[in-house]
């Protein structure tokens, strides 16, 4: 590892929420604002707040500390994209709205859809990872051989 992949690294202070593309995603956002206060202008005031970015997720770029996503939201009927850094530290947060059922890994295609055209369907949400009939069918059989030979410990 090269000094260039250390220093990536380094940036990455805590795992990436997961959310894949085609999800509808809340960002937020830390917005530091200077104001000026008083007569003298020479003093300023930072005031930081939090903005909520929400839309759906059109594509993911790079990766490890330098992944970026691009979210597009309509806004007062004009289409609005913004790209995020996955790993800054000016978001405060990713919440993961709704779940999209795409077959593509970047949605450009969207830019020139209008209305239910634009619409990208519903799948299952759930935050606890799915289980495999496999496991459920050796689970079913597990107590029950417990209780077989704890009845026979028992006689």
């Amino acid at each position: 590892m090269n000094q260039l992949e250390r220093l990536e690294q380094s940036y990455v202070s805590e795992p990436a929420p997961f959310f894949e593309i085609g999800d509808t995603v809340r960002v937020k956002v830390r917005v530091v604002e200077a104001r000026a206060s008083g007569k003298k202008k020479t003093q300023e005031e930072e005031k930081e707040r939090i903005q909520v970015f929400e839309g759906l997720v059109i594509a993911r770029k790079h990766g490890k500390a330098t992944e970026t996503f691009t979210v597009r939201k309509i806004s007062f009927g004009v289409g609005v994209e913004r790209i995020f850094p996955v790993h800054s530290p000016n978001l405060a947060g990713i919440e993961v709205v709704r779940k999209g059922k795409v077959r593509r890994a970047k949605l450009y295609y969207i830019r020139d859809k209008k209305g239910k055209a634009a619409k990208i369907s519903e799948r299952e949400f759930s935050r606890t990872p799915k289980v495999s009939k496999k496991a459920t069918a050796t689970v079913a059989q597990e107590p029950d051989s417990d209780v077989t030979s704890s009845s026979e410990a028992s006689e």
